[in-house]
C-alpha cells in the first residue's frame, strides 16, 4: 500500500451548489504509478454517511423491501417508483441506531438482533456516500405498525413482502436495480444456509 498523501494534492475547492447536497469543485495534484503528476479535475457530491439493512423473515422464507418515488431513477428513464431495502442517513447517529429508527419509520418493524454486514461506498468516483450494510432475522410479531415513513417529510413508502427467490428473480428482470438492495439480496443468497430458519 501507498500513502495516498504522498501521490495527492488537493490545490483548491470551490462549492458550485450547496442545497440538499453540497457540490464541489476541485483541483488536485495527482501522482501516477510512474511518478508523474498531473492536474486534475473532479466534481464531488458531498453525502453524509447512511445505512440499509434486510429484514427476513426465515420462517416465512420473505424478505421486507419498501417502494418509493426516486426522482433521478425517472430522469434516468428507468421506473420512478423503486424496490428498495429500507434506508437512510445516519443524521449524525450510530449506523446500528439509524438503521433501527429508519426500519421502523419505514416498515414499522421493530428490530431486535441487527448485524453489521460490511460498509461500502455506492459511487466513488463523485459522491462521497459511504453506506452501512445490516441485516435483521424478524417475524410477523415484529411488526408494531404500518410504516410508510415520515409524513412532514412528505414521505409516501408502501411496505413490500415478497419470498426471497421472487425478489432475486426481480433483479435479473430489472424490477430491482437499486444497487444496495441487489448487494443484500446476493448476500442472503449467498448466506441462505445461515440465515434460514
Amino acid at each position: 500500500m501507498t500513502d495516498d498523501g504522498a501521490r495527492v494534492k488537493i490545490v483548491s475547492e470551490k462549492t458550485l451548489s450547496d442545497g440538499w447536497t453540497r457540490l464541489s469543485n476541485y483541483e488536485l495534484d495527482y501522482m501516477d504509478r510512474n511518478g508523474e503528476t498531473h492536474r486534475l479535475h473532479r466534481e464531488i457530491y458531498h453525502r453524509t454517511p447512511a445505512a440499509c439493512i434486510l429484514l427476513h423473515d426465515p420462517k416465512r422464507g420473505m424478505v421486507v423491501l419498501v417502494k418509493q418515488f426516486r426522482l433521478p431513477a425517472y430522469l434516468s428513464g428507468e421506473p420512478g417508483w423503486m424496490i428498495e431495502v429500507p434506508a437512510g442517513l445516519l443524521d449524525e447517529d450510530h449506523p446500528e441506531d439509524a438503521i433501527r429508527r429508519e426500519a421502523m419509520e419505514e416498515t414499522g418493524y421493530r428490530l431486535r438482533e441487527v448485524r453489521h454486514l460490511f460498509k461500502a461506498l455506492t459511487s466513488p468516483g463523485s459522491v462521497t456516500e459511504l453506506v452501512h450494510f445490516f441485516y435483521a432475522p424478524i417475524d410477523l410479531a415484529d411488526r408494531i405498525n404500518g410504516g410508510g415513513g415520515l409524513a412532514e417529510e412528505h414521505e409516501d413508502i408502501e411496505v413490500v413482502e415478497l419470498p426471497l427467490d421472487e425478489a432475486v428473480a426481480m433483479i435479473e428482470s430489472g424490477e430491482i436495480c437499486d444497487a444496495k438492495t441487489i448487494m443484500l439480496l446476493q448476500w442472503a443468497v449467498i448466506n441462505r444456509t445461515a440465515i434460514s430458519g
